[in-house]
């Protein structure tokens, strides 16, 4: 077998530090195990606790004074699994997955203990487990593991910074490229070169063109037109460059063969002026009521938002919107230091016919926060 140092690891301290905090986890709340589930590539949990991206299903089972269990899927990636995961009993999950699962718990004397769940366990194998052990008792640890996970560690925000590095490379690459007549959808095709050749990948390519007189759509789109550039167009939009599960965000907005409108210059300082509002106050020890009545210069200028305002990177947590557009209820949350945040106001007008988003990946610290992108902040102009 190959050596893990091939590929991207961290170091055996810092596993042996998320094993720690996830015992500690469990002992707080009580259980004899936890049940974490995962699928897809960089599956997050078991990746955090594995090293191992994960494949197409896997379930990790860790457990107070024995040694973990992955059980996982499928058996042609088995070997990639065995070499990859710093947790040493590995396993195929054999032809039924929900069998194996459950002759697992019993294996391990669990019939009748406190269990904790992780992930999106399917029905299956929870009907399965409360048939089989009904003396067993179950709950949810899959909010305060993502509590737990909210602050990175020094190794984490190291490879976030990589991802950001190469966020920032596939916007320049953007200034480089985009020019009258390219179609939307072919401006991936100069975005993730980027990533592939530095051994990163995408994470997500949102954006929407319009021409900047006659514009139609607030945010970036998930999915891109076959619309072609046009000399006075726009573009908004919402990247994110990832490396080995970890990704970086920026939004820029770009104009083709002349600069903004006074118009969509205008949302655009205020845009800007939202988010150094919020990347001077967010700070160890600040909260998010403060962070959401601080964003409410944005309604002041006379716009509205509709993405999210703060959110923790790869969608963790702390995640809300402005006061005037809180769209659930969620409790205060105080800042700490070594949180990652995007802080990205995504300003429209109340038609929602024209919108922008600006923003950045950035470190909470103790008196403020530190960005890791270094691209300029500023409207992008193209040459046609």
């Amino acid at each position: 077998m190959r050596q893990r140092t091939d590929y991207p690891t961290f170091p055996d301290a810092e596993l042996e530090r998320r094993h720690r905090a996830f015992h500690g986890l469990m002992a707080q709340e009580g259980v004899d195990a936890a049940l974490i589930y995962g699928s897809g590539r960089y599956a997050s949990d078991i990746y955090w606790l594995s090293d191992w991206p994960s494949s197409r299903e896997a379930y990790l089972l860790m457990q107070s004074g024995q040694e973990p269990v992955i059980l996982m899927q499928l058996f042609n990636h088995f070997p990639m699994a065995r070499v990859m995961s710093w947790i040493k009993d590995v396993r195929w999950a054999g032809a039924n997955t929900t069998n194996s699962v459950v002759d697992l718990i019993r294996e391990r004397g669990l019939a009748a203990k406190k269990i904790g769940l992780v992930g999106s366990i399917s029905y299956q194998v929870y009907n399965r487990l409360r048939e089989q052990y009904p003396n067993a008792s179950f709950v949810d640890l899959g909010g305060k593991l993502r509590m737990m996970r909210t602050i990175k560690s020094a190794e984490e925000i190291e490879r976030i910074r990589v991802a950001s590095k190469f966020t920032d490379d596939s916007i320049r690459a953007m200034a480089e490229g985009l020019r009258e007549g390219l179609r939307e959808d072919e401006i991936p095709a100069l975005i993730e070169p980027v990533y592939l050749k530095q051994g990163g990948y995408a994470g997500i390519h949102f954006m929407s063109s319009m021409p900047m007189r006659a514009p139609d759509f607030p945010v970036p789109s998930q999915f891109h037109s076959s619309r072609k550039l046009q000399k006075g167009d726009c573009l908004i939009t919402e990247i994110s460059g990832a490396y080995s599960g970890y990704s970086g965000q920026i939004h820029r907005t770009f104009s083709i063969g002349e600069g903004p409108t006074p118009e969509w210059q205008k949302m655009h300082d205020a845009a800007m002026e939202a988010f150094e509002i919020l990347s001077r106050l967010i700070k160890e020890g600040a909260t998010t009521t403060e962070a959401e009545e601080a964003a409410e210069i944005i309604h002041r200028r006379g716009y509205s938002t509709y993405d999210d305002l703060v959110h923790g990177v790869n969608q963790y947590p702390p995640i809300f919107q402005t006061k005037t557009r809180k769209r659930h209820e969620s409790r205060e949350m105080t800042f700490r230091e070594n949180m990652v945040i995007v802080i990205q106001p995504n300003l429209m007008t109340e038609d929602e016919k024209m919108g922008l988003q600006f923003g950045e990946t950035l470190v909470v610290k103790k008196n403020g926060c530190e960005s890791l992108n270094a691209y300029p902040r500023e409207w992008v102009t193209c040459k046609s």
